[in-house]
Order: structure tokens, then C-alpha cells, then sequence
């Protein structure tokens, strides 16, 4: 689970995310979604341990972040969207660096399972620098999966991907939900969020504008019934006309 109570981070005096609170259960999909300069990257970072927030609380399966910070990255995967790899390791290489920083005593067995899954049987000595840019985020999310995190975390995971590999991608993702991990998937691509989420998270100007079903977000709203993910995304983030486009 993934538990968030008022957590807010300023920049000097600037508020990039201000307030927020939400969960993430076991099963559960939520969809983090806004406009460029939303707050969406500030507070995936901030869930991750990457930077402190300012104010706050963040708890990944019951482990407050900051009070026990080894305890609750040892439950999570952060999947960033520009993978960072390791130039001189080889795509085998990264998955025994992994396995051996979580401890992962089955490695051997779930690593041919992960790669198959994500199409890298046949790269396992393959450098990095000789990978697709596609091929290179499959390799950052089998890594982040190897240890079968509680909590996952995921940013425009589909990058580079092609619309065989998106698919996979996307089953990958929603059976680990289905396994029981808590996900957090922020993207631009709204197909995507309508199709895996659970719940919807909308931040604009670093605040909450809607969060939950979206089914209870558009009950909330009356203005919002009869209109597609897009023009409610736009509507609520109040981003410019969201006038049905023609065609």
C-alpha cells in the first residue's frame, strides 16, 4: 500500500505540490495525470525518496519514508522515464546487481521468467548502449520487478515502446496489480489511464483537482457527464478548449 497524508514541497517559497493526500491499496491502479508543470514529476520523486518533502508523510506497505527509509524503498520500484543503466553491464549483469542489492535468494529462477516476459531472452549479454531505446526501458522495468515489489511506481512507462510492445507492457503492469502491488502510473497518454486505472489522481498547479473513480469524479461534477477522459482531463486542469475536436 501506498499511503500519502498532506504532503507538500516548496521551492524556496514556490509550491510545487501543495496538500496532497491520497492511497494506493493492494490491486489498486491509480493514474497520476496533468498538465507539463503540474507537479507530477515532484511528487513521484517525493514518494520515492528521491528529495524530502517539505511537509507531510509518505509510507510505502507501512514503512514511513522518512523515519525508515531502507524499510520502504526495499517494498517499492521506481521506474523513471528515461532509463538510467549501467554502460558497462550487460543486460544478465543488471539483474545480478539487482538480485544482490534486495537480497533476491531466487534470482536465478524469476530472471529467465522476467526476461521472457519482457522479450529479453535473446539480449542477456547485450550492453545497454546496443539496445533500442524500447529495449533499454524493458531491461530498467525487469530490473525494478525482480524484487517483487509491493509498491510500483511508473513514469510514462510506454516510451519508446512499439504498439506490440505497449500492449505487453501493459499486461505486465496490470498483472502485477493483479498480484496484489499498489501502482502509481503517471502519463499524458489518457488511453492508457482509462484502460488500466483503478482510480485518477488530476493535479494542476501542484493541488488536487480530482481524485478517485472515475466514474465518482464525473459523478461530482455534472458538467463532466457525457464527456471523454480528454475533455475531462481538460476541463478540470482548466488546459485550454475542451470543445470535442472535429473528425
Amino acid at each position: 500500500m501506498i499511503s500519502v497524508r498532506q504532503l507538500t514541497k516548496l521551492y524556496g517559497e514556490f509550491p510545487a505540490v501543495s496538500d496532497l493526500s491520497f492511497e494506493v491499496g493492494p490491486g489498486e491502479v491509480l493514474g497520476l495525470v496533468g498538465p507539463n508543470g503540474a507537479g507530477k514529476t515532484t511528487t513521484l520523486r517525493c514518494l520515492v525518496g528521491i528529495i524530502a518533502p517539505s511537509q507531510g508523510t509518505v509510507a510505502i506497505a507501512g514503512h514511513d519514508l522518512r523515519a525508515d527509509p531502507v524499510a520502504a524503498k526495499r517494498q517499492l520500484a521506481f521506474i523513471p522515464d528515461e532509463p538510467y543503466l549501467f554502460e558497462y553491464l550487460t543486460v544478465a549483469e543488471h539483474l545480478r546487481f539487482v538480485a544482490r542489492v534486495y537480497g533476491v535468494a531466487d534470482a536465478e529462477t524469476r530472471a529467465p521468467a522476467l526476461l521472457q516476459e519482457l522479450e529479453l531472452t535473446d539480449k542477456t549479454d547485450v550492453l545497454p548502449g546496443e539496445l533500442s531505446r524500447g529495449m533499454r526501458q524493458k531491461l530498467a522495468i525487469a530490473c525494478g520487478l525482480l524484487h517483487d515489489p509491493s509498491a510500483l511506481i511508473l513514469d510514462e512507462p510506454l516510451t519508446g515502446l512499439d504498439p506490440g510492445g505497449m500492449r505487453r507492457m501493459k499486461n505486465t503492469i496490470a498483472a502485477r496489480a493483479r498480484s496484489g502491488a499498489a501502482v502509481v502510473l503517471s502519463s499524458h497518454l489518457l488511453h492508457l489511464v482509462e484502460e488500466l486505472c483503478t482510480k485518477i489522481l488530476v493535479i494542476a498547479r501542484g493541488r488536487a483537482v480530482a481524485y478517485g473513480t472515475l466514474e465518482e469524479i464525473v459523478a461530482a461534477r455534472p458538467a463532466l457527464q457525457g464527456r471523454t477522459l480528454e475533455e475531462i482531463f481538460l476541463l478540470l486542469t482548466g488546459d485550454g478548449d475542451a470543445t470535442p475536436a472535429a473528425g
